[in-house]
Formats: C-alpha cells, structure tokens, sequence
C-alpha cells in the first residue's frame, strides 16, 4: 500500500499553466451559448465605445474649419452620448450573464471537488488539516469563479478595444503607429517575466492561508483543552506565527504584483507622450488634421489602457491559477481503490469473520499488524484489548475495508472482502465510536441517519433501550429538538447515548464498538451494556475497550502487543494463564497479578 502522506499538496507536482487553463475551459463548456451572448455583447459594447473618439474628432474638425458647423458638432456630441449610454447598458448586460455563469461554475467546481473528497482513502484526512481542505472549498474555489466573472469579461473587452482601436488608428495615421512597435513588446516582455515570477509567490500565499485555516480550526475545536491546561498564551504564539507566515506571503505576493501595473502604466503613457510629439509634428507639416490628431491620441489611450489593465489582470491571475492548482490537485487525487468489475454484491451475511495471515503497513517501512490469525463465528462477540497502539484499531479499519491489507486476507463468509463491493460490506456494520458524531437537525433525524425510513416508534424503542428516552422528553421539543454545533448542547455522555440508540436501530449483523462506553457514568454503563445484551443477540460484534470489566462476558477476548496477536480465550481463561491480560487486568483493579 502507497504511503498516505505521499498524496499530501506540497509534494504533487506543480501543473502547467496551459493544462490548468483547459480544465477551467472544461467547466465553460455546460454554458457555452451564455457564453457565445456574452461575446456578443462584449463586441457591441466595445464597438459602441470606439465610435466616441472617432465622433469626438469629427467634432472638433467642424469646430476648427473657417466656419463652425454647429448642427453638425450637435449631431456629433448627440451619437456620443447615445453610443455612450448604449455600450453601458450593453456593458451590464455582459457582466450579468457572467456573473450567473461563474456562479454555475462555482457551484459545479465546489459539488466536484466535495463528491471527490466523499470517495478519498480514509489514509488522505489521516495526514490532511481539516482547515487546509476547507480553505480549498471556500476560499480557493471562491477566487477561481471571482476571476471567471471578472477576469474573462475584462479579457474579452480589452481584447476587443485593443483590437478595435489599432484598426482604427490604421486608418487615421499608419506613421503614428510606429511608436507603438517599441512601447508594446516591451510591455509584453517585462509582463511576462513578472507572471513568472508571482506565481510562485501567490502559490505560497494560498498554502500559507491553507496553513492558517487548519491551526486556526484545529485551536476552535479544542479551545476547551487549551484552556483546561492553560496554554492560550502558547497558542496565542502559534496562531501569531502562522498569522505573520500568511500575512508575510500575502505581502510579498501583492507587493510584488503591484509593481507591474504602475510600470506597464509608465510605457503606456511614454507611448502617449510620444504620440502627442509625433501627431503635433504630423500636423504641422499637413499630415494629418487636428481631429485626427485628438482622435488618434484618444485611441491611443484606449489602446494602451486595456495593455496596462492586462499587466493588472496577470497578478489577479495568477492568484486564481495558483487557487485553481490547488483545487484541481485536490480533485486529481486518486479516490478509493475501486471495487474490482466482478465484485460480488452483498445483501445479507451470517457474520463469520476470518482474519487469515494478515499483515499491515501505513508506510512500507513501517509494519504494524504482523501475521494476524483469527476467526470469529457467526453470532460471536470478541473484544479486542491491549496497550495503545497495538494495532486494535487499525484491525477495525481493515475489516471495514478503510485500508487494504499489506498481505493475507480477511474473509466474511468464506469470501475475500476484496472481492466484495465495498458499499456492500459496510452495510453489513453499523459501528459506535469513542469519538461522538452528531450534525445540524433534529434528535430524530439524528438517530435514524442510518435507516431513514425508520418510524418514530422504532426510534423511540431504541432510545428507551440506549436509556436516553427520558433525557430526550425532558427537552424544549422532544424528539424533534434541533442539535446545533455537533450537539454542542448537551453533554458528551448524552452524545455518546445518542449515538448508540442510533446503532441500536440498524438492523445489521455485525457490530463495532470503539470505546462505545467511554463518555458516560458507571450505572449508565450497566444499564447500556444490559442493553447491549438483546441488541448482540444474532450478532458478530467486535468490541474494542480499555476498561476490561466490559468485556468479561464475551465469548472470547484477543491480545494484542505491538502488532501481534499474543493470547486468545474467556476472559476467566486468560485471567488463568497469568499472561499479559492478567497483568492488564491486575493494574486496571490494583490486583497482585
């Protein structure tokens, strides 16, 4: 098995410029005819506005004649106003259409990149911050569709002006033109080297970000921690260091960027200091008439304007590119090994479990189950137990099919669970973990997330027998009171009640029980592990515990220390062979052992 971490950002290869920008194409492609208008209102807009110098010339040509032709002027002043309110109104109606295809594109990109991430390894969250991925959700899907709504109108205009406005210098003035044969490469030359060089730096910037979200969620979520051991200066500290990285990076990257606006801006108007030298010299000698002159130089303008707003947009960019690789990378990672074409289907199993010769390695060099050997009958309940890290939870992983094994196999029912769909044998487990998992809705919908077609009698059956029905009663609104913030609300131990009641009501044949107990009261223990007593009935169930007085009546009890499966038997059995459960059994009771 790959080695998780070698999937983390940092170590992908960077992406080409050019493929970054086909796969964004891609996502324009569902919106190809708004598009296609879009276009159409760019050109009309832009060619309504490059009539306004020509018509501005005219003016000032029926103006400077030996007699002023003031109908004419009024004519001329008049389709300026028109062409000029005309190419606005056209101009709004191309940012609105872009505006509802970026937001398509948004919502597309951010219901890709969430549907990927519900079919990544178990291994990628393993080794990712969870503030790292939603920064990518949020704040780097946002700048990409932010740049499709703004950044390609902006294109399409200037490409249209610049166009425009050179066919119309070409026909006021050829000779003029020849100042921009040494203004506009050197634009594009100096533009050019800096794209290359703030690239990098806006790619620093979204990982530093990325970088700050992930301390700061992770310092929220376990602010109570932080305060119980008094470390919020040490945090404090922390948070200020990850803060100055962000704001560093954020700082070099826009300080840099900016330079290329102000510099492509000090060409530009080098080329209109030019013009306006070699037009007055050109009217001087009869050249070239004095609207022409003030229409050339007003071309000129907008010419070099759409020159100097591009320098601008190669820093905006940039940022977007450097947003966009990290999404794409985060979307071309690869998913879950998939299920091979002639998995079989699994619709019931009777719950016979063979672990056989199974060994396991999150990094290759690092071995943590060794030659595991067991099985468990239909029906049967077998707690696993040993010192932390041991490997007990690793082996849950692997039964539910989280990680493939290094080597060996493990079978339900005699078959390979490679060969089985993974949705499937899942199915076939309904799990409880130390770590309680409630979302935003009501107590209900939280309790039958596993079986929404459950009744309200089933599942107030099952929180009588989790003995959380009477807590649930005594609530503003019963069964359909709102939990909020995890159920934030309300204690651990009745978060973790809750989440028994909700594996008391799947119907499935097997049953995992990581500490399930670990967050409530000794009696509430009791009564939930009476409970448990009718709900295992029928059931192979694997308990995972520390506290070894919950499991003395299961049907057998495995060892393990350091990766290996050391001792099997009754929990009266081990206690007999004086090994290494007795000894645990001995320190967890302050026996002799």
């Amino acid at each position: 098995m790959s080695n998780p971490r070698s999937m983390n950002a940092s170590s992908r290869p960077k992406q080409k410029t050019s493929h970054i920008l086909r796969r964004l194409l891609a996502y324009l492609g569902p919106s190809k005819w708004a598009l296609l208008l879009a276009c159409i209102f760019a050109v009309l807009g832009n060619s309504l506005a490059l009539l306004s110098p020509r018509l501005s010339g005219l003016a000032i040509d029926a103006i400077s004649g030996s007699s002023v032709d003031f109908p004419l002027v009024y004519r001329f002043a008049f389709l300026m106003v028109l062409t000029a309110l005309l190419s606005a109104a056209i101009s709004l109606a191309q940012s609105a259409v872009m505006i509802r295809i970026s937001r398509r594109i948004v919502r597309k990109m951010r219901q890709d990149l969430y549907d990927h991430l519900t079919v990544l390894p178990v291994s990628f969250f393993d080794t990712h911050q969870t503030g790292d991925v939603i920064s990518i959700i949020s704040y780097d899907v946002d700048t990409v569709g932010s740049s499709l709504s703004t950044d390609i109108t902006q294109m399409i205009s200037s490409l249209i002006t610049v166009v425009g406005s050179f066919s119309m210098m070409l026909s006021i003035s050829p000779v003029l033109l020849l100042v921009f044969a040494f203004t506009i490469p050197l634009s594009i030359l100096f533009t050019r080297y800096r794209a290359r060089v703030v690239r990098p730096l806006f790619r620093n910037r979204s990982r530093a970000l990325g970088e700050l979200n992930g301390f700061a969620e992770e310092a929220v979520s376990g602010l109570r921690t932080i305060r119980a051991y008094h470390k919020e200066d040490a945090f404090c500290t922390r948070f200020a260091s990850f803060n100055q990285k962000a704001a560093f990076a954020t700082w070099k990257a826009d300080s840099t960027a900016c330079v290329t606006g102000p510099t492509v801006n000090c060409i530009s108007n080098l080329s209109l200091a030019l013009v306006s030298i070699f037009g007055s010299l050109l009217f001087m000698r009869g050249g070239i008439s004095l609207g022409g002159v003030s229409s050339f130089v007003l071309y000129s303008r907008k010419f070099s304007g759409p020159i100097n707003e591009f320098a601008n947009l190669i820093a905006e960019l940039q940022s977007s590119l450097a947003a966009a690789e990290r999404v794409l990378s985060l979307c071309d990672l690869p998913p879950e090994i998939p299920d091979a074409p002639d998995a079989k289907p699994l619709s019931a199993c009777r719950g016979e479990v063979s672990v056989s010769h199974v060994s396991f390695s999150y990094e290759p060099e690092k071995e943590i189950l060794h030659d595991v050997n067991f099985t468990v009958r239909p029906g049967e309940t077998l707690a696993i137990v040993g010192e932390t890290g041991c490997g007990k939870t690793t082996l849950i992983n692997l039964l539910m099919r989280f990680y493939d094994v290094s080597s060996g196999a493990i079978l339900l029912d005699g078959e390979d669970i490679r060969n089985l769909r993974r949705s499937d044998l899942r199915r076939q487990y309904t799990m409880v973990l130390q770590d309680t998992w409630l979302f935003d809705g009501t107590i209900a919908e939280n309790l039958a997330y596993g079986r929404p077609d459950a009744t309200r009698e089933e599942i107030i059956q099952a929180a009588k027998a989790a003995h959380i029905h009477e807590m649930i009663m005594g609530m503003p609104d019963g069964y359909d009171t709102q939990l909020t913030d995890g159920g934030g609300s309300i204690s651990k131990g009745q978060k973790q009640l809750l989440t028994i009641a909700r594996a008391m009501l799947m119907d499935a044949r097997m049953l995992i029980l990581d500490e399930a107990t670990s967050n409530v009261d000794t009696r509430t223990e009791f009564l939930i592990q009476e409970a448990m007593v009718s709900l295992m009935q029928g059931r192979t169930c694997f308990i995972i515990a520390h506290r070894l007085s919950t499991i003395t009546g299961c049907d057998r009890i495995l060892v393990m220390d350091h990766g290996r499966l050391v001792e099997s038997g009754t929990h009266d059995e081990l206690l007999r062979k004086n090994g290494m459960y007795a000894a645990l059994y001995a320190a967890q009771f302050d026996q002799p052992a």
